[in-house]
C-alpha cells in the first residue's frame, strides 16, 4: 500500500507545514503543495513537498504543473488558476486525459472536493490558513490501493473527519 498527502493555499504559514510534515513524513510515499505556499523553494519548510507554483506565489521557481507516479497511478498537480476551477473541471478533465493521469490535484478555491469524472480522480484538499465553504483547514490523505484508493480528511491539528473519508474505485 502506498500512501500520498495532498496539501494547498498554506499562503505564509510555516508551522503548520513543518508540523504536517513531520507527522507523516515515516508514512507517506509522496508530499504534494499544490500551490500558494507563499515560500520559496529553498525554504527549510517546504523540503520534502513536490510543490507547484499558485497564483499567489511570486519569484518563480517552482513549475506550473508537474506529474508524480505513485503505486502504477499518475498524478498530474497544478495550481488551477490557469484552468479555470473555480467555474469548471472541464479545462482540467481535458488535460487529465491528455496526460493519461488517473489522479488530479489542484487548489485555488480553497474548496475542499473530490470528484470521478470518466475515471478521473479529481482531489482538491482545500486550506489550511483559508477555507472557504467549510470552517475546518484541512488536507488529504490517500491510500493508494489495488483497486481502491481510500481518501481521508485531516485538519491541521491531525484530527481525521471521519464523515469526509470516501473510497474510490478506479480503473
Amino acid at each position: 500500500m502506498s500512501k500520498v498527502l495532498i496539501v494547498s493555499d498554506s499562503h505564509g504559514l510555516t508551522k503548520e507545514l513543518s508540523v504536517i510534515r513531520e507527522r507523516h513524513v515515516n508514512e507517506v510515499d509522496l508530499m504534494i503543495h499544490c500551490g500558494d505556499s507563499e515560500l520559496p523553494p529553498d525554504h527549510p519548510v517546504m523540503s520534502g513537498y513536490l510543490t507547484v507554483l499558485g497564483n499567489c506565489d511570486f519569484g518563480g521557481g517552482y513549475p506550473l504543473e508537474t506529474i508524480s507516479e505513485v503505486a502504477g497511478r499518475k498524478f498530474f498537480i497544478t495550481h488551477g488558476h490557469r484552468y479555470s476551477v473555480k467555474s469548471s473541471l472541464m479545462n482540467l478533465k481535458y488535460k487529465a486525459e491528455e496526460l493519461h493521469a488517473s489522479i488530479v490535484c489542484f487548489g485555488h478555491s480553497h474548496i475542499l472536493g473530490s470528484e470521478v469524472i470518466d475515471g478521473v480522480l479529481f482531489l482538491n484538499p482545500g486550506s489550511i490558513r483559508l477555507p472557504r465553504g467549510r470552517i475546518e483547514k484541512t488536507y488529504l490523505v490517500l491510500d493508494l490501493l489495488d483497486e481502491k484508493i481510500k481518501m481521508s480528511v485531516l485538519e491541521v491539528s491531525g484530527r481525521e473527519i471521519a464523515e469526509l473519508a470516501r473510497e474510490f474505485v478506479l480503473p
